[in-house]
């Protein structure tokens, strides 16, 4: 009679390995990523969650690019998500401002850090409010960088000059110099060339290698560009900057729990108070974050009142 034995043994392997490789398959397929929403044509830099139900997206309007963008706010994700594991936030970049303000302007997005301009167009959207507040107003002015052997040193030198900024609806690094420039004699529209370069990294670049003959951004994005490349702080210098207006804001979509805003609000809030919260702030050039509401901004309001009737509409085309 037959052993059989080694043909079990032989069977039994081949079952065993059947079910593992159905079992990897499976999770295989489960890996396979979804198909991204029409609407969601922008970057979004952080992995899917496992319980879309508690999903949240978190956009920040284009201070740096992308990849800057992400090395800045992702600690600041981790840290919201550590401290509300209930929920999960997806930090989402997007490839321009005009991008980011339609997703204001569409309500795509549940939470988001606009600029000043862009949080009066949110509010005005009626699909957002006002929860909290970067601090350090004194920061959120503009700067106008010229070359550090430039002959220009008043403010009329700069006409028949290419002025480079980073966006339209820029409000630090855009609106508030053109505005400066206004306010000492310059006609920015008929005197000089708007050179709108994307971001304010490109604003600052443009002035280095000679394409624009100024340049015009905020002080963060100066200081952490001068941080990795101390060199540019010696070939440019801040030949002038502005007055301050409110930072820039912490928007909630209406339709969000409020418990869950309140929460939000409370981690950003105190996120000074705590190691590795103030490390964060560090990398963002920033002190703490505040509590605030749509009323913070009236002052950008009025501000923004007078730029519109004496230079451009930041609304219209350029």
């Amino acid at each position: 009679m037959l052993d059989s034995r080694p043909f079990n043994r032989l069977l039994g392997r081949r079952l065993a390995l059947r079910a593992i490789l159905a079992t990897l398959g499976a999770s295989v397929a489960g890996c396979e990523p979804s198909q991204p929403n029409a609407q969601n044509y922008d970057p979004q830099l952080n992995s899917q969650s496992n319980n879309p139900l508690n999903d949240y997206h978190f956009a920040v309007h284009p201070l740096h690019n992308p990849s800057r963008l992400f090395d800045l706010f992702q600690p600041l994700m981790d840290y919201l998500n550590q401290q509300l594991p209930q929920a999960h936030f997806h930090l989402e970049a997007s490839r321009d401002y005009a991008a980011f303000e339609e997703k204001l302007a569409q309500g795509q997005v549940e939470f988001a850090l606009p600029n000043p301009y862009q949080t009066l167009q949110a509010i005005q959207s009626g699909h957002y409010q006002v929860f909290a507040k970067m601090g350090d107003d004194h920061n959120f002015r503009g700067i106008i960088l010229v070359r550090a052997d430039s002959p220009i040193t008043e403010v009329r030198d700069l006409k028949g000059k290419t002025i480079s900024y980073p966006a339209p609806t820029a409000l630090a690094a855009t609106m508030m110099p053109q505005y400066f420039l206004y306010q000492h004699g310059l006609d920015i529209q008929k005197q000089t060339q708007s050179l709108y370069v994307g971001s304010q990294e490109s604003a600052i670049m443009n002035v280095l290698h000679g394409e624009a003959d100024a340049g015009a951004t905020w002080p963060p994005p100066w200081e952490l560009l001068t941080q990795q490349h101390p060199e540019i702080k010696r070939q440019l210098r801040v030949q002038w900057q502005t007055d301050p207006l409110p930072n820039n804001s912490l928007v909630a979509r209406k339709d969000l729990p409020r418990a869950l805003v309140l929460q939000v609000q409370k981690v950003f809030s105190e996120l000074h108070q705590h190691p590795q919260g103030q490390a964060i702030l560090h990398g963002l050039y920033l002190s703490k974050f505040e509590v605030a509401n749509d009323q913070t901004y009236q002052p950008v309001e009025r501000f923004l009142n007078d730029f519109r009737s004496q230079i451009r509409d930041p609304s219209s085309a350029q």
